[in-house]
């Protein structure tokens, strides 16, 4: 569930801000007032002495922060704050009679928009978007591929794009698997699917977890469909395993951010190396059972696995069944302790 910060400065303020911290669905709100407005509202209100302190330090706690003030403010208390449009929270801002609701900030992936019709609902209001692509009814393309579950290679190409889209250019797009292209049907007029390839320079988009030469212009989707299979030699070290990652990925010209989950036999489940990679790569850790992979049907079994572990494959297995899939990407590699397996999910 979200979760957002409510503010206020002034008593009719923090009567708005105290319904709309109460009424907001399916979220949870905090509600933050000047010390001297708390007591009227019973315990419900956390005490800040200046507003520009207390945003600083909720700032990457809540995924939102709600606003009743003056946007000019705003502006000024946050700026120091701003990390990136991938990173920062979305951030509203209303007066006090609620009338109008300007989504300032992380509009589309932050969900600032969003939020801004949701607390124009509850006030009666009209909700303030600026953001070009919503107003030219344009998809947000960062927004498309995060529901889809896909990565920007390169965010600062994501404008470019955009911008044809919102002039009315059409946009190309590279999508051999039909990964993206059935989610563009509802605007027909704006791309133009696995035509000619773009003139030089032209912005376009592309969709692959498959590495190709550079292209300045393009938007490049890394659809997260790669299942990592790993096995260890206890107490590997964790260099060891990521060099193995980046030489076995590069070698199948395949990106690590269309990786989308590690895999390993139980034995292995509570490996630091292991561990620590999941968290650096932000992909979970499946876990399997011996007999859940001396099940599968491997390229490559091993006797000497086998007899060390009770399983005749751990990384080919475990990359099968993490993608349900009945073929290999990349076959078992190896390094001095480590091996590794990759497999493709069915793309659904």
């Amino acid at each position: 569930m979200k979760s957002f910060a409510v503010y206020a400065l002034t008593a009719p303020g923090a009567s708005l801000a105290a319904r709309i911290a109460r009424d907001l669905p399916s979220a949870r709100a905090e509600l933050f007032l000047p010390g001297r407005l708390c007591p009227e509202f019973e315990g419900a209100a956390q005490p800040f002495e200046k507003l520009g302190t207390a945003l600083a330090e909720n700032f990457g706690r809540f995924s939102g922060h709600i606003v009743v003030g003056a946007t000019g403010l705003v502006v000024r208390l946050i700026a120091p704050l701003l990390v990136s449009k991938k990173d920062d929270p979305a951030v509203v801002v209303l007066g006090q009679d609620g009338r109008f609701v300007v989504s300032l900030l992380s509009g589309h992936l932050g969900g600032g928009n969003s939020l801004a019709q949701e607390v124009a609902r509850l006030t009666g209001g009209q909700a303030v978007v600026s953001t070009a692509t919503d107003i030219a009814g344009c998809p947000a393309l960062e927004v498309l591929a995060r529901d889809l579950n896909m990565e920007i290679d390169d965010f600062s190409r994501l404008a470019a794009v955009s911008r044809s889209l919102v002039e009315g250019t059409r946009v190309k797009v590279h999508d051999p698997h039909l990964m993206l292209a059935p989610n563009l049907a509802e605007w027909p007029g704006l791309f133009e699917i696995n035509g000619p390839p773009p003139a030089e320079g032209e912005p376009h988009i592309r969709v692959d977890f498959q590495t190709a030469p550079e292209d300045a212009a393009a938007l490049t989707l890394r659809p997260r469909v790669l299942a990592l299979g790993l096995g260890c030699h206890r107490g590997i070290d964790r260099a060891e395993v990521e060099e193995l990652i980046a030489l076995s990925l590069a070698e199948a010209f395949l990106s690590p951010k269309s990786v989308s989950i590690l895999a390993t036999v139980e034995t292995r489940s509570e490996e630091p190396a292991f561990l620590e990679i999941s968290r650096n790569m932000n992909r979970p850790l499946k876990i399997f059972t011996k007999a859940e992979l001396s099940r599968v049907n491997t390229p490559n079994p091993s006797s000497k696995v086998l007899e060390r572990i009770g399983v005749a494959s751990v990384c080919e297995a475990a990359a099968m069944l993490a993608a349900r899939a009945d073929r290999l990407k990349i076959s078992k590699r190896k390094s001095a302790r480590a091996t590794l397996a990759a497999a493709l999910s069915v793309w659904r």
